[in-house]
Order: structure tokens, then C-alpha cells, then sequence
């Protein structure tokens, strides 16, 4: 079972709480938004030597290791896919700078999300939009090979607030379009239930299994997941057959006041779920 679940969940003071818990489910990853991961740093994306020591010296004592990065572009101003030149220039360079500090604490899977900052505008024409972005994926890619990691792209509905790579297959066919050893697909289970596209979720992943590097287990707008254990459960063991040697990560936002609570339920279902799957 390689079960992780991103610093998301709870608030940035209560890593090691969550960590305890992790450790009692058997959950050894760690998936990170640099700025609740470095928050105490005035730029997360560029934390100082003694933060990144501290930060690994803490999750190594609960056994748990960093294996991805999500908020790739959090605060960060003016950077868009399909923008003015300074504009995608800033995309380009701030995801630069996140797949440096992955390379620095050793994360080898990045989640491209972001969906405010890839939206086509309405003047441009959706062919050249996806041409233009298949050689900026590409060039991000020649990067990240070189830093030994995997820029995963992530499916954003359009409740998200984008109008690219909302369904898994657009993103799949993307990924394909780019064809970069580094430049991989993020299963997004959340994803699947807003589009419709969860009860295709073994052919999805049949046909990109190869270019998939992670999962989320994840439900609509963020809620606690898994939406559904059961289906959760059928997905999984879907995904089981065709021998998926990466991470699941639960991502879900804080529920306020219940932050703990909800990360030990979360942790507890997918546990039993991945653990019972081992087995069989």
C-alpha cells in the first residue's frame, strides 16, 4: 500500500499531529503545498537550507517521506498559460522554480493544477491555445527530466474555473499530444465524479496507465474523501489489476474545527481499502 495525503487537510501548525496520525494507518507519504509546507519562510518556493533540513528531519521520525507537490502557483501574480508574453513567461519560471524546490527536498512527482491560471480566452483559437501549450509542456518537461521529477497534469472541471483540460480524457489526449517521459497525468477521482466520467474510470486508466505517476483520491469541490468508499473501493481494485506502483493521495480541504477528525476518517477508510486489496 503506498497511501499518501496532501498538508491540505489541516492547518499549517498541525503537521506533526497529522503525521502521528499518518503513522498509525500506515500512511508514508506526503503530498505538499509549499506554502503551508514553508510557511514560515517569506518565499515557500525558495525556503532557506535550515527549514528544508527541519522539515525532513520531522516527517522522517513518523516514517513518512515527500512524494509530491500540489500549488504549484499559489500567490504567485501574472502568470498565465495563455496570457501576454511576460505573462506566460511568469508560468513558465514560477513552475520552474516549484520543480527546483522539488528537486531540493527530493519530491519526485509535481500535480498541475492551477486551473484560474490555464484558461483560454475567447479571442484565441482553441487549436493554436492547445499547440502553444503542448511546446510550453514540452520545454517544462526537458526541465524536469533534468531535475529527476514528473510535472503530473491534473483535470480541472470547469466548477473550477478553467476551460482546458477539464475531463480526464482531454487530459490524457493532452499528455499524449506532448509525449515527454516527464510530463505525466494526475487520476483524479474528484475529477471523474464532476464530469461524469467516474464510471469509466477503468478504461480511463487503462488507456493512460503508462503515463499515469499519481492518484488523487479526492471528491467534488474538495469535500472528505472518499466520496463513496465502496465506489472508491471498485476503482481501486480496478487500478489494482493493471499493477499501479505509485501513490494514492487523499486530497481534501480543511473542514474547519474537524480538520484532525476528518484526516483520521479519511486515512482510516483508504487504509482498509488499499490494505484489503494487498491481500487479495
Amino acid at each position: 500500500m503506498k497511501l499518501a495525503i496532501s498538508n491540505i487537510a489541516w492547518p499549517a501548525n498541525q503537521l506533526e499531529n497529522a503525521l502521528a496520525i499518518m503513522q498509525r494507518f500506515g500512511a508514508r507519504g506526503l503530498e505538499i503545498a509549499p506554502g503551508l509546507a514553508f510557511y514560515r519562510d517569506d518565499n515557500p518556493f525558495v525556503p532557506d537550507d535550515q527549514s528544508i533540513r527541519e522539515f525532513s528531519l520531522l516527517l522522517s521520525k513518523y516514517g513518512v517521506r515527500p512524494v509530491s507537490m500540489q500549488s504549484l502557483l499559489f500567490g504567485v501574480d501574472g502568470a498565465l498559460l495563455f496570457g501576454k508574453e511576460d505573462e506566460k513567461n511568469r508560468f513558465k519560471t514560477s513552475l520552474m522554480a516549484a520543480i527546483q524546490l522539488a528537486e531540493r527536498v527530493e519530491i519526485p512527482n509535481l500535480v498541475m493544477g492551477s486551473p484560474r491560471n490555464r484558461i483560454i480566452p475567447s479571442a484565441l483559437d482553441e487549436a493554436t491555445a492547445i499547440a502553444n501549450a503542448v511546446d510550453v509542456f514540452y520545454g517544462l518537461g526537458e526541465y524536469a527530466k533534468r531535475a529527476g521529477v514528473k510535472i503530473a497534469l491534473e483535470p480541472n472541471p470547469k466548477e473550477y474555473g478553467t476551460n482546458f483540460l477539464n475531463t480526464m480524457l482531454q487530459t490524457i489526449n493532452f499528455a499524449e499530444q506532448v509525449d515527454h517521459q516527464a510530463v505525466t497525468v494526475n487520476f483524479d477521482i474528484g475529477a471523474l465524479h464532476m464530469t461524469g466520467e467516474i464510471d469509466d474510470a477503468a478504461q480511463l486508466f487503462h488507456k493512460a496507465a503508462k503515463r499515469i505517476s499519481h492518484i488523487h483520491i479526492s471528491a467534488p469541490n474538495l469535500e472528505p474523501a472518499p466520496k463513496n468508499a465502496e465506489q472508491f473501493s471498485s476503482v481501486a481494485a480496478n487500478i489494482a489489476e493493471q499493477e499501479y506502483k505509485h501513490w494514492f493521495s487523499i486530497e481534501m480541504r480543511a473542514v474547519e474545527g474537524e480538520e484532525l477528525v476528518q484526516v483520521e476518517k479519511s486515512l482510516k477508510d483508504c487504509s482498509e481499502i488499499l490494505t484489503r486489496l494487498d491481500r487479495t
